[in-house]
């Protein structure tokens, strides 16, 4: 995927620093809309008690700074009680200063002491006080933690894939495109329901919560700008719609649909689709060919999952391999796409391979990333 924002001048950017400045009332509206429904790649945060032991333990090290500068500096100050400031007082006097208690019994009283208390022990104060309320901050810097990040994904996302349904076709379309060597990253997931949106951004996945019949969930994926679209919902008629809507969003965009019923393909490829795959027919053709074979169904079972035993991959055709047959490539050649026409490894034409050729070969197992 191309960084669009890496740029001094880069749109994306200044338009990232703006939002960071100021906000309209869109702006704020989208960026709650964007809150609610977008749902970021989950990273690993330490433990809320890991947190709060670390901001005792900067607070404690401010506290000691703070004291041993107070002491270093002892016949600076005057305590009330008596003549002298010992490390006790010091410590005591810092305790009050940070804070912010500041009972007057130990006050500064030379120039050097007052000038320390002016620029080291004020900023010492702020900071402790930021430490305190570490809580709120966390939570404001969160908020903006995920503003900058919606703001760089929406500005740097480009040619990727959308994938509306995440059940169990969306999930392994997921796992094949990322065996195929598709990042995470150019990867979006469409759901209505928030459970499995974060379930997709556990995975590492931005996902998308909303019905995707309409056009403002699928704008929100950035549909305007993918490349490709996987469709795959429960019901035929949901699968007709998101094709619809997605295809008069993005005309350029090749879109695979999953169907139930074969019936439902015509009305399908009408609403948009390239690509129609029948989930029925395909596993009750898978079922026939079990039961004549079982050895032939486990031999196609393994073709259709990426990193098993056997993969069913296109490529194109290398340097190496253009001008000489297709039984001399080192992979399986089943067939060739030669622009607009695919042919069969059994076809008068493909005598040899061209330059420009991609064949679609049976080569061993790619290693697959978990999805």
């Amino acid at each position: 995927m191309k960084d669009h924002g890496s740029g001094p001048g880069d749109p994306g950017r200044l338009s990232l620093l703006k939002s960071l400045w100021y906000r309209s009332r869109s702006d704020a509206r989208d960026d709650a809309e964007a809150s609610r429904s977008l749902t970021m790649p989950v990273h690993t945060a330490r433990p809320p008690l890991q947190q709060v032991l670390q901001r005792l333990a900067l607070a404690l090290v401010v506290l000691a700074v703070t004291t041993l500068i107070v002491y270093l500096d002892s016949g600076g100050y005057h305590d009330n009680a008596d003549d002298g400031v010992d490390l006790l007082d010091s410590a005591y006097y810092a305790t009050v200063t940070l804070s912010t208690t500041g009972y007057g019994d130990i006050t500064p009283v030379s120039d050097s002491a007052r000038l320390v208390n002016i620029l080291v022990i004020t900023p010492l104060r702020v900071l402790f006080l930021i430490i305190l309320v570490g809580t709120t901050l966390e939570v404001l810097t969160e908020r903006t933690r995920q503003q900058v990040r919606i703001h760089r994904w929406r500005s740097r996302i480009r040619n990727h894939v959308i994938v509306v349904g995440y059940g169990t076709k969306g999930r392994h379309a997921v796992e094949t495109l990322v065996g195929q060597g598709v990042a995470k990253e150019r990867i979006v997931v469409v759901d209505a329901q928030r459970k499995v949106a974060d379930m997709a951004g556990d995975n590492g996945l931005v996902a998308v919560t909303g019905d995707a019949t309409r056009s403002e969930t699928l704008m929100r994926a950035e549909v305007r700008t993918a490349a490709r679209v996987i469709v795959a919902p429960q019901r035929d008629d949901t699968a007709a719609l998101v094709s619809l809507t997605a295809r008069q969003l993005n005309r350029r965009a090749t879109i695979v649909v999953a169907a139930r019923e074969d019936e439902n393909v015509p009305l399908l490829k009408q609403s948009g689709a390239d690509t129609v795959i029948t989930s029925s027919s395909s596993a009750g053709r898978l079922l026939g060919v079990a039961m004549v074979s079982p050895v032939v169904a486990g031999t196609l079972e393994d073709l259709m999952t990426l990193g098993s035993g056997l993969d069913l991959i296109e490529r194109p055709v290398t340097a190496e391999e253009t001008g000489r047959s297709p039984r001399a490539c080192a992979d399986l050649v089943v067939a060739v796409i030669r622009g607009k026409d695919l042919l069969n490894y059994a076809d008068p034409r493909l005598d040899v391979l061209r330059a420009g050729d991609r064949v679609i070969t049976v080569s061993r197992p790619v290693q697959t990333e978990a999805v």
